[in-house]
């Protein structure tokens, strides 16, 4: 019997066909055909003597796996994977604390694709990851996580950093669970690195007690564990149920999310969108104007009053790619229950009332857009082909502003984007932070390349600027990186500053300085006519720089800055640039806001 499952498994048309005039009596005869020995050929395949401990072979199989770079801090229960790491060649980055390096994990596995990975002991260093976890699951980037843990012995004491990780950690992940054994480690960690991979991307957690990591293990780390999935298109029948709407629309407007801006996905994403002729906008985390220049409107996102927004009322279909709700709430923009709405991503959508696509073209986005390629150019009319450009028009025009808006500090936000787009180039990688400047940024910033703007879109999580520069520049080494914060989110992670100096790091952090939490400012202000909880201290950048061994600037005049960013890049350690910014046109960001709640 065992011998027909295996051929089933290799042509199952050919067996399928035979049992179709076979008796029972027969099928159940083969087994006296099969050797007794053949039953253990697959499992023995995996059972390889090795004289590895379970942290050595954990460390050999992130290596098959292509790993270059692990981001940490030891401790007792987890010290056994970094012994191991000594004779790996994948380097190991000692981290300042355990969130920024989640954070770094994160920025590797979204430039990547594949997982990033950091190391935490028990107790307190699992509990330092749980924010920069939650991040990479919300904003669809592949991360393992690996947290040491109390031996197995010790496992439901009371004891020093005992701690039910897994518990913790469900609700940030996709995936959680602990090696409770030797015998377990490969299928956790194969299981924990797919989970993070396939589909839509996130964060896995491997939970690794003091004793298994330490213990012998019989496996073979190059046999496979953790690898992906090759996937197909979409549905034959819900592709042509696409066209057929598509042929109906007047107005079609395609909408690009984060997974849209896969790096993998440029090459089919530009063709198919070039060849439809849509019209395009993207959320703050898609791809942006380098998919298709004369298509392009403009991000949107956040509040209801972009351009890009404008014309996204006026459509009559949607068709949403590798969009995310969490990346803008369908609630605010999609109040026509009359639109078509057209859902194309890894996954099926959660269904939502203001969410609920006519068709759903679910399968390898790749494959998906190759086949949607082939499809008949849908119509656009005229006069939505205008509207498209006007609004793009009235984009640039905005952008443009900055240019003129000079003197001294505090200095225009739209100054800031200004001088800070000149020195961009495509192999420059601009690292965002969390604050007005990410609104303003985001806006008028013009992406170059897949995936060359990193945001935070989904938790807009503070502090992740800095930690995501030192990644990019280990993923891109000799590439520029940018990074802008607030002197708010600046603070959160800027102690690793003295991991970058270490690393070698090269990087230019612009700080735009308002002594303030000012994207709350504002809105408390929109809301309630009064602010608070959003005073800061000031403190001395350039101070601060030197104190580690960094390069620090501040700016007093808006026609310093273009000298001092390029100047910056080309210093042999990481600049720290001091902006004051003159946030008092802030309320430009909300005009005519259409939704009740601002989130």
């Amino acid at each position: 019997m065992i011998f027909l499952f295996i051929r089933l498994f290799k042509n199952p048309g050919q067996v399928i066909t035979e049992l179709a005039f076979r008796s029972y009596a027969e099928i159940s005869n083969l087994g006296s055909e099969v050797d007794p020995s053949a039953a253990s050929v697959h499992r023995e395949h995996n059972l390889v003597k090795t004289n590895m401990n379970g942290a050595e072979f954990l460390v050999k199989t992130l290596e098959a796996h292509g790993v270059t770079h692990v981001f940490g801090i030891p401790g007792a229960k987890v010290d056994s994977v970094f012994t191991a790491l000594l004779d790996s060649p994948i380097e190991l980055v000692l981290c300042r604390h355990e969130q920024n390096a989640a954070f770094m994990a994160q920025a590797f596995g979204r430039l990547t694709g594949r997982i990033g990975v950091c190391l935490a002991t028990s107790g307190p260093g699992v509990t330092n990851l749980v924010t920069g976890l939650a991040t990479a699951t919300t904003e669809g980037d592949p991360v393992l996580a690996i947290g040491g843990e109390v031996p197995l012995d010790d496992r439901f004491k009371h004891t020093h950093q005992s701690l039910d990780a897994i518990g913790l950690m469900q609700p940030v992940t996709r995936f959680a669970q602990s090696a409770l054994s030797i015998h377990d480690l490969p299928e956790v960690l194969g299981n924990a690195i797919r989970a993070a991979e396939q589909g839509r991307p996130g964060a896995a957690f491997l939970g690794l007690p003091k004793d298994v990591g330490l213990a012998e293990i019989e496996a073979d780390p190059s046999a496979g564990w953790g690898e992906p999935i090759l996937q197909g298109p979409c549905h034959p029948q819900a592709l042509s149920r696409a066209a057929e709407l598509m042929t109906t629309l007047e107005r079609p407007l395609l909408l690009l999310g984060m997974q849209a801006s896969d790096p993998d996905l440029s090459e089919a994403l530009q063709a198919y969108v070039r060849r439809s002729g849509l019209p395009y906008c993207a959320t703050f985390q898609g791809p942006g104007r380098w998919v298709a220049p004369e298509q392009y409107v403009g991000r949107l996102g956040l509040f209801r009053n972009q351009p890009a927004d404008a014309l996204l009322s006026s459509a009559d279909g949607v068709i949403c790619l590798g969009f995310d709700p969490v990346e803008y709430d369908p609630s605010i923009w999609n109040s026509d229950p009359a639109r078509t709405l057209i859902n194309v991503d890894v996954q099926a959508s959660g269904q939502d009332q203001a969410f609920l696509p006519q068709v759903e073209l679910i399968g390898d986005l790749q494959q998906t857009l190759i086949a949607m390629a082939n499809l008949p150019p849908p119509k656009v009319a005229p006069d939505f082909r205008q509207q498209q450009k006007a609004r793009a028009a009235e984009c640039r025009a905005t952008a443009a502003e900055g240019a003129s808006m000079g003197g001294a500090a505090p200095v225009h936000p739209l100054r800031l984007v200004h001088e800070i787009s000149s020195v961009i180039t495509k192999d420059t990688t601009l690292c965002l932070d969390v604050g007005s400047h990410y609104i303003w940024m985001n806006r008028y910033v013009q992406a170059e390349r897949a995936r060359q703007v990193l945001v935070s879109n989904g938790q807009q999580t503070l502090g992740v600027a800095l930690p995501w520069a030192i990644a990019a520049g280990m993923v891109r080494p000799g590439c520029p990186v940018v990074s802008v914060s607030g002197d708010g989110g600046f603070l959160f992670t800027a102690t690793e500053l003295e991991t970058a100096l270490r690393m070698g790091s090269r990087f230019v952090h612009v700080i735009w300085n308002s002594h303030s939490y000012n994207m709350v400012e504002f809105q408390e202000q929109a809301h309630y006519g009064r602010v608070s909880g959003i005073q800061l201290g000031d403190y001395d950048v350039v101070k601060f720089a030197e104190a580690f061994g960094a390069k620090g600037y501040s700016i007093e005049n808006a026609e310093e800055l273009g000298p001092v960013l390029r100047e910056a890049l080309q210093q042999p350690v990481p600049v720290l640039i001091n902006v004051p910014v003159d946030y008092s046109e802030n309320i430009r960001l909300m005009q005519n806001v259409h939704q009740q709640f601002i989130h």
